[in-house]
């Protein structure tokens, strides 16, 4: 699967694949990562990639042509790239839509900076999303987010694909509390259950956990799975 990063600052998201499982992922060619600038495609003479909103308001906006042509370059060589945009007007991002997405062949996950980006573009992408009611400097992180959220459900990227079945969110709940040894550390024991080597009753036992987790800190989460 392949994911480009439009964005006028790629050595922001560069860095992140650089280690661990993303980094084998595309040592191993489950995923490719490209990025393509903005800027490259301006035809302004200074480089610039923004103008003044019309009507007035406060600074300045990414504007139409360069973002427009860096598509169409992107597009020349796969027509089917999926665009999606991080904007504040989007849908909340879930863990639905990263499994969806996981089955397209590749993406352009677009970055605004400054006040934003031209509506007239947000309107020709093919998805909307939001990571949460909040804003930030730039659109590189939520990009970087998703990217993340969606590699991690392309086959083959995670060395054990079980461990998707037993993540947070799977099934409404979240991920049951999990342990590692020492047994007890400060007087703090696990609970004993866990220690008998009864999958059974572990697996009973965590999905119990799990409930009463989601019960407590998502509210919300558990009256959509009763």
């Amino acid at each position: 699967m392949k994911f480009t990063f439009m964005t006028l600052f790629p050595k922001i998201i560069e860095g992140y694949f650089s280690d661990s499982i993303l980094s084998r992922a595309i040592e191993n060619r489950f995923i490719e990562v490209d990025f393509f600038n903005p800027r490259d495609y301006t035809t302004n003479r200074h480089l610039k990639v923004d103008e003044p909103m019309i009507g007035g308001g406060a600074g300045m906006l990414m504007t139409p042509q360069p973002l427009f042509d860096t598509i169409s370059a992107i597009k020349e060589n796969s027509p089917n790239a999926y665009v999606v945009v991080a904007t504040p007007v989007g849908k909340p991002f879930k863990q639905n839509d990263a499994r969806r997405l996981a089955q397209k062949e590749h993406i352009v996950f677009v970055s605004g900076r400054y006040e934003g980006i031209d509506e007239r573009f947000i309107e020709e992408a093919d998805e909307l999303f939001s990571v949460g009611d909040f804003i930030l400097t730039g659109g590189e992180l939520p990009s970087l987010m998703m990217c993340d959220a969606v590699a991690r459900n392309v086959d083959g990227v995670l060395g054990n694909s079980d461990s998707l079945s037993v993540e947070s969110f799977e099934k409404s709940l979240l991920e049951a509390p999990s342990f590692s040894k020492p047994k007890v550390y400060n007087g703090i024991g696990v609970p004993q259950e866990l220690l008998k080597g009864n999958h059974a009753k572990i697996s009973d036992l965590k999905n119990a956990m799990a409930k009463c987790k989601t019960k407590y800190f998502r509210p919300d989460m558990h009256k959509s799975s009763m």
